[in-house]
Formats: structure tokens, sequence, C-alpha cells
């Protein structure tokens, strides 16, 4: 038999902090790379260490996309020109996610054609957590390992002790992940049905279930405006909620949503730290990390063990 390739992790710049925490909890170094900046805004990811011959796992979250989603798809490619024996995308927050069908006349199916470049790029493995849509892993031409923040927020929320817990989803679009959720903490779930304006943006909403004395605990895969979020926690507390948490894998925070949350009825949300935020203003918000469930994963693709074990199903 052959001798073992060597194991590499490299962050890319949108998620540094992430990268070195996974890294400590696998006791190994933070591969070295650079990412110098052109006048004109263009940058080239370089690898200042050789990885010929090693497996390579690059992690990079990708919002705000372009240019995240661009770093990432050079250091993959500039790794397959120096000899890595196989380079793995760890993608805590696959961004492009949400396009991922045709909704509306004359638009791109986002998510398909960002795997196909991942793939067109050399990737030969992706590791992610919480996509907006399970299918999703079909887009790519390459094995998918999808992890679920469940594995982090259900024992969170069973050491939470609350006595008259519900879960919500806020659409009903979520209602798989809620039910999930619901099972696992062997609780009843209800729903919230809404109407967009337009994107980003709610209409009218409705609560379909009793939630009158509840702690209730929105589950979500994202938060991004936090519009429906902040929407259905307002109206629960109005019809008799007791209390209202939410827990989404990703906080991605654009625009309002800090304000929003701060004052909504919102007591606590809590996120993975899948996507890197620094200072926030808010002391409604709280983050689990991630780097540990991460670490596993990355150990045990390299040394080609199962990883069902770390996710619920």
């Amino acid at each position: 038999m052959g001798q073992q390739k060597s194991l590499k992790i490299f962050g890319c710049r949108a998620s540094q902090y992430l990268t070195e925490k996974i890294c400590d909890s696998l006791n190994v170094d933070v591969g070295k790379s650079s990412c110098p900046v052109f006048a004109d805004g263009e940058f080239e990811p370089c690898y200042e260490e050789t990885i010929r011959g090693s497996h390579v796992f690059i992690v990079q979250s990708t919002p705000p996309p372009a240019d995240n989603l661009l770093e990432l798809l050079l250091m993959i490619d500039a790794a397959k020109r120096a000899s890595a024996y196989k380079v793995i995308a760890v993608i805590p927050y696959f961004g492009y996610a949400r396009q991922d069908r045709k909704d509306k006349p004359r638009v791109s199916i986002g998510a398909k054609l960002v795997a196909d470049i991942l793939s067109a790029a050399g990737v030969d493995r992706i590791i992610t957590m919480d996509l907006h849509a399970d299918q999703i892993q079909g887009f790519f031409d390459v094995p998918v390992d999808h992890l679920y923040a469940s594995t982090l927020f259900v024992p969170f929320i069973e050491e939470m002790g609350l006595e008259n817990l519900v879960i919500a989803s806020p659409d009903v679009g979520g209602t798989k992940r809620a039910n999930t959720y619901a099972k696992m903490l062997e609780t009843d779930m209800v729903i919230c049905h809404k109407t967009r304006s337009r994107a980003n943006e709610v209409g009218s909403m409705t609560v379909i279930g009793d939630v009158a004395g509840k702690d209730v605990i929105i589950v979500d895969d994202l938060i991004d405006t936090a519009g429906t979020i902040t929407k259905a926690a307002n109206l629960m507390k109005k019809v008799g909620a007791n209390s209202v948490r939410a827990f989404a894998a990703h906080g991605v925070l654009s625009g309002p949503a800090i304000e929003r949350i701060e004052n909504s009825e919102l007591e606590e949300v809590y996120f993975t730290n899948s996507i890197q935020h620094n200072n926030l203003n808010t002391t409604k918000i709280k983050f689990i990390t991630v780097a540990d469930a991460f670490a596993q994963a990355i150990k045990r693709v390299y040394k080609n063990q199962s990883i069902s074990s770390l996710y619920y199903k």
C-alpha cells in the first residue's frame, strides 16, 4: 500500500476565523496562502507551500457571493495546477442555493450553474451545511457531504429546558425542516403562511396552529434581511406565545436585519458561525460554532470513513 497522502487545510479570506478553529480542532496548522489584490480590484490567490500529492481542503462561505465564490474557484484551480491529489471545497454556506429552480420566467437556475462552475474548476468533493433545498446535492457531479445544524441545535434546545416548547416554520417551504426538529424534540409544530409582495419583502402572514402560552422556537436554514422571521415572531407573540426564539444555520444578516431583530419580539436568535461577522451591535444574536462538526467531516473524508453519524437524517 502507498503512503497516506498529507492533509492540508486552507482558508479563503471570508472564512479565515472558522478555518483556524477547524484546524485547532484537528490539531493541524492552517495552510499558508496569500491573496494579493491589484489596483483594479483583481486578485490572485496563491499557495505559499507545496501541496503536491496532498488532500487539499479549502474553506470558504460565499457571501457576499461574487468575490468570495471567485476566490474559491481560483484556489481550486491553483490547487489542481499545483498537482494536489484531491481538492475538496468546504462551503459552510452555499449562497446560491436559493436559486434552485425557475420560479418565474427568464431567470437562471443559479445553484446548478455554480455547481457546474465548481466542477469545471476541478473540485473533487463538496462539504457543506444546511442547503436551502436538499435536492441541490443532485446538481453536483461530484460527491456532496451535507451536514445539518440540527446536530448542534437540538441538544442545545434540549438543555434550555423549555416546558411548553413548540417548533415553528416561518413559511410553508420550511415545514420539512421544522417537522424534523419537532420529531427529534418530541413536540408539536406550527406553520406561518406568508405571501411576498417582492423579493426580501413579506406581504401578509398568518399562523397555522396554536401558540398560546407556548415557548416558540422558529427554525430556518438562513436569515437574510430578517423580514420573515421578525414578522413571524411579532405575530406569534401577538396571538399569545409566551416567548419566541429563532435558530437558523446561516446568519446572512443583510441590510436592516440587525435593527429588525433588535426591535422585534424575538428574545434570542442563534446561528452557527458558518458566516463570519465582526462587531455585531446586538445583544440578541448568539453563535454556536460548527468548527468541530466540519473538522470531523474533514477528518473522516480524509481517512475514507463514514460521516453519516455526524448528522441527523
